[in-house]
């Protein structure tokens, strides 16, 4: 039965050379922006909201309160993007040296939570897309309409044809020299991520485009807002686009608390350490590298006692706000505002997953069910690996 390398063999003129296949399981690879690249020092003209703090905000009241007297949760919708990537083989140019081939599983989904029925949560958006991601020199003439060409022969292949399956898209990575301690496998999982992140950015705009995002109903996105502009399509960018953002909230539950400075240019990861249950941070305002006029509001909320927890970080969260109006951006976020969607986050906190995840701590309930249910419908890696 013809698998898809031997068409990749016959279209490209390389030789496979029949590697190990394997799943990248850990999630660790960003997109083309890095974190480290990020850091900045607050002062006040870096003061992310209307209110002075000078030190931390317990909010344990304010989300009793919310609960106590049943008040319909901020958060409606909850946005995941994942991705699942894999080494499914070496390629040999006879003048351009050795290459990995990459593929990909990407999943993007938006859970709702429906509150005519108790806090039921149903799934409202899912886009899932099956890619490959090849290096540049494998076009023969250099042109993007080999790979639509290569792309259109692999979804004829017999294996292919027989499981009903198709492949959405052909990705393509540098293959000029590599920098110290890079790998041509980083730069192809980079393209899937980017990949999963632009159908992020999609999901929100069809969320926008209906009117389903207001002032009683907010989107909660797993991970950074902080898209990198650089290559982004046009009319995509985020210095465009982020009146999407108006009522988007993203939430990470791995960041580097080395990003933020303190007045006296002292790092704020012993106060993020520090921090007590229930309790958030100062909002602190910055604009990042990566995009040209967009401002950001960012700060640290502890959902959860420091009982039971695997390391010091556990059980805070990272939580971003782009700021919209020319208001914010000179005096901050709205300090109510942040202690309404702190207080919500409290509450959104996961009881039930201890010791199942090593994040559990850091789970919020919604997001962990959409992460759950798009993962489940991805191929198993060894039907996903024998396609090949």
């Amino acid at each position: 039965m013809q698998k898809i390398l031997n068409i990749v063999e016959n279209e490209t003129g390389g030789k496979c050379c029949k590697s190990f296949q394997y799943c990248f399981d850990k999630a660790d690879i960003r997109p083309t922006y890095d974190e480290e690249i990020l850091s900045f020092n607050y002062d006040l003209k870096n003061q992310g909201e209307t209110e002075t703090l000078s030190k931390y905000k317990n909010l344990e009241n304010h989300a009793n309160y919310l609960k106590n007297n049943k008040i319909l949760p901020l958060f409606k919708y909850f946005l995941d993007g994942s991705r699942r990537t894999y080494k499914v083989d070496d390629i040999v140019f006879s003048d351009n040296g050795l290459y990995p081939i990459m593929a990909g599983q990407i999943g993007v989904g938006c859970c709702e939570r429906n509150l005519t029925e108790t806090n039921f949560f149903k799934l409202t958006y899912l886009k899932k897309l099956l890619v490959l991601s090849f290096p540049e020199c494998a076009s023969k003439d250099g042109n993007k309409r080999f790979f639509n060409n290569l792309l259109s022969l692999t979804n004829k292949a017999d294996i292919i044809q027989k499981r009903k399956i198709s492949f959405d898209k052909i990705l393509t990575y540098s293959n000029k020299k590599l920098n110290d301690g890079e790998l041509y496998e980083n730069r192809g999982i980079i393209t899937i991520q980017n990949e999963m992140l632009k159908l992020e950015k999609i999901l929100v705009d069809e969320l926008v485009r209906k009117n389903l995002l207001n002032q009683d109903a907010y989107l909660m996105k797993d991970g950074s807002l902080e898209y990198s502009e650089k290559g982004a399509d046009k009319g995509h960018s985020l210095s465009i686009l982020k009146n999407n953002y108006n009522r988007v909230v993203g939430v990470s539950k791995s960041f580097n608390p080395y990003l933020l400075k303190d007045k006296i240019n002292k790092d704020i990861a012993n106060s993020i350490v520090k921090l007590p249950a229930f309790c958030r941070t100062p909002a602190y305002k910055y604009k990042p590298n990566t995009t040209k006029d967009t401002y950001f509001s960012v700060w640290y909320v502890r959902l959860n006692r420091k009982e039971n927890m695997f390391n010091p970080l556990d059980g805070v969260l990272k939580v971003e706000k782009i700021l919209t109006k020319d208001s914010e951006i000179e005096n901050g976020l709205n300090s109510e505002e942040i202690d309404n969607i702190s207080a919500n986050l409290i509450n959104e906190r996961s009881p039930t997953c201890y010791g199942i995840d090593k994040r559990w701590a850091n789970h919020l309930y919604p997001i962990y069910l959409t992460e759950r249910y798009i993962k489940s419908q991805y191929l198993s890696n060894t039907y996903f690996l024998n396609l090949f």
